[in-house]
């Protein structure tokens, strides 16, 4: 499960890419703060913050660069090699997610609202 900051225009443009290449239908996805998210999370040790991704699995919760790592090694083609940045220190790699989080609004704009799937998509939102 893939939790999303469903207004931002980033965020939403990078829960495309990974449909795109997730034939499988690996991911499911939820936008941050939702009544799914909370409910997912309630009971987890998990600190939820709205200027991260969040990636929920059996074996733990993951956020900002290791998030986007291990699922960047679940899609198709030679985006699952880019896991092999998880061997760079974590302090690194955040340091650069934060500086985009940061700034994704400027940078890449917002919605008013969180983007509605379609009707082939919609299984995969909760």
């Amino acid at each position: 499960m893939i939790l999303f900051d469903g207004v931002c225009n980033l965020c939403n443009a990078s829960v495309q890419f990974v449909i795109q290449r997730d034939p499988q239908a690996h991911f499911a996805f939820a936008p941050l703060g939702s009544d799914a998210a909370n409910e997912l999370l309630r009971g987890r040790r998990a600190t939820v913050t709205s200027d991260s991704i969040i990636l929920v699995e059996k074996d733990g919760i993951y956020d900002q660069s290791t998030a986007a790592l291990r699922i960047a090694r679940r899609l198709s083609g030679a985006w699952s090699l880019t896991a092999a940045f998880l061997v760079v220190p974590r302090v690194l790699r955040d340091a650069v997610y934060r500086l985009i989080a940061r700034n994704r609004y400027r940078w890449f704009g917002r919605r008013d609202a969180c983007m509605i799937p379609t009707p082939e998509l919609r299984a995969r939102f909760l």
